[in-house]
């Protein structure tokens, strides 16, 4: 039986959490009229009675170990001029995917459970749903996921200076990552994602040649 190593572990997850976050976005419902969710109401418009809203959010939420994978192996790749921005940014943005993971479960697929409510008993929730949209209680942690995009463009940094990641493909993910911190708009979170896929998925690719190379027996 074929051992699977880490690393190849590591290079597909790589390659499949920035297009899981591009699929997540991509299904969000009015992507081309952008607005804020301000009100209980704007939350209903986006997720009452829409599956692909409620699909969306899982396959961000899948994405999240997927990430976490990747950041801890950019930290053991880093090991040059790059080592403190691997590690300091790891820290970081693992913490950041875990909020991320508690946002997804809390604030979004708990809604799908919501839509399954007959109206009279939805319409009851309202209050709740505003809640939820202003962030009461615990759940003002959840504004703490800009240490997602700040732990990963650290590591991106330190993934360019020892030129692992090309200039170009690293500052257009640096960027992308940056335009990640916005008002809920899901077009704009979207070229963001996409951006970031032109350094992650050719980095991920390298990762599984590498892989693959690397436990290839000898000739």
């Amino acid at each position: 039986m074929t051992k699977i190593s880490f690393r190849t572990i590591s290079g597909i997850a790589t390659i499949a959490f920035p297009l899981l976050l591009l699929a997540g976005f991509l299904l969000h419902p009015h992507l081309f009229s952008p607005s804020m969710t301000r009100t209980a109401d704007d939350l209903i418009a986006k997720f009452h009675h829409r599956s692909a809203y409620h699909l969306g959010h899982m396959l961000v939420f899948i994405g999240v170990p997927c990430m976490i994978l990747n950041f801890i192996h950019t930290r053991d790749l880093l090991r040059g001029a790059g080592r403190v921005y691997g590690g300091v940014g790891a820290v970081i943005a693992i913490l950041g995917a875990v909020i991320l993971a508690g946002d997804k479960g809390a604030l979004c697929i708990v809604l799908s459970a919501f839509d399954t409510l007959p109206q009279s008993d939805f319409d009851a929730i309202r209050p709740a749903l505003q809640t939820i949209v202003e962030r009461r209680g615990l759940l003002t942690i959840f504004w703490a996921l800009p240490l997602l995009p700040l732990g990963a463009i650290i590591q991106m940094i330190g993934l360019v200076k020892e030129k692992i990641i090309p200039r170009v493909t690293g500052v257009a993910a640096i960027i992308g990552l940056l335009l990640l911190n916005n008002p809920d708009i899901d077009l704009l979170s979207s070229c963001a994602t996409l951006l970031m896929c032109t350094a992650y998925v050719p980095f991920g690719v390298r990762i599984l040649v590498a892989s693959t190379a690397s436990s290839a027996p000898p000739a």
